[in-house]
């Protein structure tokens, strides 16, 4: 057998193994049944420059009997995003600029967590287009975990844009596995910031967002974080209770999302270097060997896999479409962008520059000095003491 066809095999195993997991999903998040009233939510929504989008997350957090308070906090917009949120009736948060070594969104959740008054916080990006019933269900979750995030249902405006961002969250299932079952390890957890959910008082003790302050793909670093601590950290389907629409056009879905693709910053340089590895051998030499018209059985085995997995990722769509079902014919020049992402990543968002070790994924040690760093910083003139939270 040549290296190569050798090399396919083994990677096509280890992306059936990952797929196979999808067997153990739970059930979907749904409306939840009446019942006694929920603990007091909270809802934070960091935003800097959201005036064109964040009305459609506000008006109907802000209409949720479930939710107590909505707090944006305003990290230095330059438009009229604070003017609108007020007026529609959020407390805001004039946000303050972060300290040397944050990156601006951790900074601004710090606040926003530390105004909250409720006893449950939930997230959500100004991106985000939440449904009845998302906060209480999330809430109900907290009683039998620590952390939980939720995958929502994407609104992609045409064709071309639906087709590279399938062939991109294709990568992402190739990598990690389906969303809802438990990660094999904490360094194979994934997060989706948009939409997560806590009790306060547990990210308040551990300080999170200052452990990873120096992160841009600052989710996935605080949920590995915290599962090493020990939370039980919980990924669910909240497809009928939330929609994201993420980008305009397609190439907005290359230049933003294909920016943190590759998780460099939260993935060492051999796990990094096998993800891309997986990605080029699985999704886009298949493609490549059918477009060359010299495909092999196991290439014709793969691209069969694919087109189920364009039929599974149906329900991760608003409106799925012509480019569901284009999207395989992408997947080499999103291994591209996967790659690009990887080697040179890009250092600067929403008109802020980071240094390095925003891109780059430190050694274990230096990861352990930065999370005392980060916990060494004071609130109210103590510092912040990170602790293991206990099973409930």
């Amino acid at each position: 057998m040549r290296p190569l066809t050798a090399a396919q095999a083994v990677a096509a195993a280890i992306v059936a193994a990952r797929l196979a997991r999808g067997r153990n999903r739970p059930a979907p998040l749904a409306p939840p049944a009446p019942g006694p009233p929920a603990p007091p939510i909270s809802v934070v929504i960091p935003a800097r420059d959201e005036e064109a989008r964040i009305a459609g997350c506000l008006e109907p957090v802000l209409a949720d009997p479930d939710v107590a308070e909505v707090i944006v906090v305003d990290d230095e917009s330059r438009d009229a995003t604070a003017r609108l949120a007020s007026r529609l009736g959020a407390t805001v948060v004039a946000g303050t600029p972060p300290p040397d070594g944050w990156v601006g969104k951790q900074w601004a959740l710090r606040q926003g967590v530390a105004a909250a008054a409720g006893p449950v916080v939930v997230l959500l990006d100004a991106d985000t287009r939440p449904k009845p019933g998302l906060c209480r269900a999330l809430a109900e979750l907290l009683d039998d975990h620590d952390l939980v995030t939720a995958g929502p249902r994407f609104v992609c405006d045409g064709t071309a844009e639906q087709a590279l961002h399938a062939s991109f969250l294709a990568t992402l299932v190739y990598r990690f596995g389906p969303i809802g079952p438990e990660a094999p390890s904490p360094d194979r957890l994934l997060v989706n910031g948009q939409c997560m959910a806590f009790r306060k008082s547990g990210m308040v003790e551990a300080d999170g967002f200052a452990r990873v302050r120096r992160h841009l793909t600052d989710d996935v670093a605080l949920g590995r974080l915290l599962a090493r601590d020990g939370w039980r950290v919980g990924f669910r389907d909240a497809g009928a209770l939330l929609e994201v629409d993420m980008h305009a056009s397609a190439a907005e879905v290359w230049r933003e999302w294909g920016r943190s693709l590759s998780l460099r910053d939260v993935t060492g340089r051999g796990r990094l270097t096998g993800d891309l590895a997986v990605i080029w051998l699985t999704a886009a030499l298949p493609v490549l060997r059918l477009a060359a018209g010299r495909p092999t059985p196991l290439d014709a085995a793969l691209l069969a896999q694919r087109l189920l997995l364009v039929a599974a990722l149906r329900g991760s769509y608003a409106r799925p479409g012509a480019g569901l079902a284009l999207s395989p014919l992408l997947d080499a020049a999103a291994a591209v962008r996967l790659t690009q992402a990887a080697v040179r990543p890009a250092r600067t968002w929403r008109g802020r520059a980071y240094g390095r070790d925003a891109v780059s994924a430190p050694g274990r040690r230096a990861e352990r000095a930065a999370e005392r760093a980060g916990a060494a910083v004071t609130r109210g003139g103590r510092p912040a003491r990170p602790g293991r939270i206990a099973s409930r």
